[in-house]
C-alpha cells in the first residue's frame, strides 16, 4: 500500500505544483493545490534598469539568493542588448550563492561563487561571508539580490563589513487570490488536510497574515501543533514557521521538492 494512502497533502506554492502534485499522487496520497504566494516578475524596462547597476557601476561582488533572480536579470539583458555586457562584467567580479539551485545557475555561465552557504539558508550564506577575507569587504560595492523581500540581515552584515550595497529585485512576491486564502483556511480549520507542503517562506507570511487580520491565528497554530503537519522544503522555510510560532513540523534532510514528499510518506508510514 502507497505510504500517503488516502492522505490529503496541500501543496501552497504555486511553481511547480502540477509537478509536486504528481509525486504525492504517486505515494498514494491526495494533491491539493492552494497557493498561498503569487509571483510577480518585473517588467523587463524596470529590469533593464537593475541590469544597468551592475553593468555601469564599479561593482565588485555580486551576492546571490536564488538562481531564477540571476535568469531573470539575463532574460532583461538579452531584452535590453546587453547580454553579452552583463556576462563580461559578471566574470570579472567576485560572487557569492545562497543555495544549490543559484550555484548551478551560475555555473551555467561558466562562474564558481567564491562563496557558498553551507546549507541553503541566508544566515548560512552570512557564515561563509563572515569567515571570508574582511579586508574583500570593505570600501567595496556589492550588487544584492533579493528574492522579492529586502533582505535586513545581508545589508546589516554587508554595513557592518564596510560595504556599500545596491539592490537587485528581479521580482517581488505578491498575495494570492483572498478566495483562495479563505478557503483553505476553512479547510485547514476544519481537519480536512493532513499535512501542507510548503516551499517558500513567503507562502506561510501570507497565510498568517490573513489569518491574523481575521483572528484565527491561534487556532492555525492550534491545527498544526496538533491535528496537520507542516513540511518545510529547507531551513528558510522552517525558519518562517518557527517565525509565526509553529513548533512541530517535518524538514528534509535534502532541499528538494520530491525529498519533501518522500519525507512526508515516511513520517506517514511510521505515524
Amino acid at each position: 500500500m502507497p505510504k500517503c494512502e488516502g492522505k490529503v497533502i496541500a501543496i501552497t506554492g504555486p511553481r511547480k505544483a502540477e509537478e509536486m502534485s504528481l509525486l504525492v499522487a504517486k505515494q498514494g496520497g491526495i494533491p491539493l493545490v492552494r497557493p498561498t504566494q503569487g509571483t510577480m516578475f518585473e517588467h523587463f524596462d524596470h529590469l533593464a534598469a537593475e541590469v544597468d547597476k551592475v553593468i555601469d557601476k564599479p561593482v565588485q561582488w555580486a551576492v546571490w539568493t536564488t538562481g531564477i533572480g540571476l535568469e531573470k536579470l539575463l532574460e532583461a539583458a538579452r531584452e535590453a542588448g546587453r547580454e553579452e555586457a552583463l556576462l563580461v562584467k559578471l566574470k570579472q567580479i567576485r560572487h557569492a550563492a545562497r543555495g544549490y539551485k543559484t550555484v548551478n545557475a551560475l555555473k551555467r555561465l561558466g562562474i564558481v561563487p567564491d562563496i557558498r552557504d553551507d546549507d541553503g539558508s541566508t544566515l548560512g550564506l552570512i557564515r561563509a561571508m563572515a569567515s571570508y577575507d574582511a579586508e574583500q569587504w570593505r570600501g567595496s560595492l556589492v550588487a544584492l539580490q533579493l528574492h522579492g523581500d529586502p533582505a535586513p540581515t545581508l545589508n546589516a552584515f554587508l554595513a557592518d563589513a564596510g560595504a556599500q550595497s545596491i539592490e537587485l529585485m528581479p521580482y517581488r512576491h505578491t498575495p494570492p487570490d483572498e478566495a483562495v486564502l479563505e478557503q483553505f483556511t476553512s479547510e485547514l480549520l476544519s481537519g480536512q488536510i493532513d499535512a501542507v507542503a510548503v516551499t517558500a517562506a513567503p507562502q506561510l507570511r501570507f497565510l498568517f497574515a490573513y489569518a491574523k487580520e481575521r483572528g484565527m491565528a491561534d487556532k492555525l497554530l492550534q491545527i498544526f501543533q496538533e491535528r496537520t503537519l507542516l513540511a518545510a522544503v529547507g531551513k528558510v522555510t522552517a525558519a518562517a514557521a518557527i517565525d509565526e510560532g509553529i513548533e512541530r513540523m517535518l524538514v528534509p534532510d535534502e532541499e528538494r521538492m520530491g525529498a519533501l514528499i518522500v519525507a512526508l510518506s515516511r513520517w506517514f508510514e511510521a505515524n
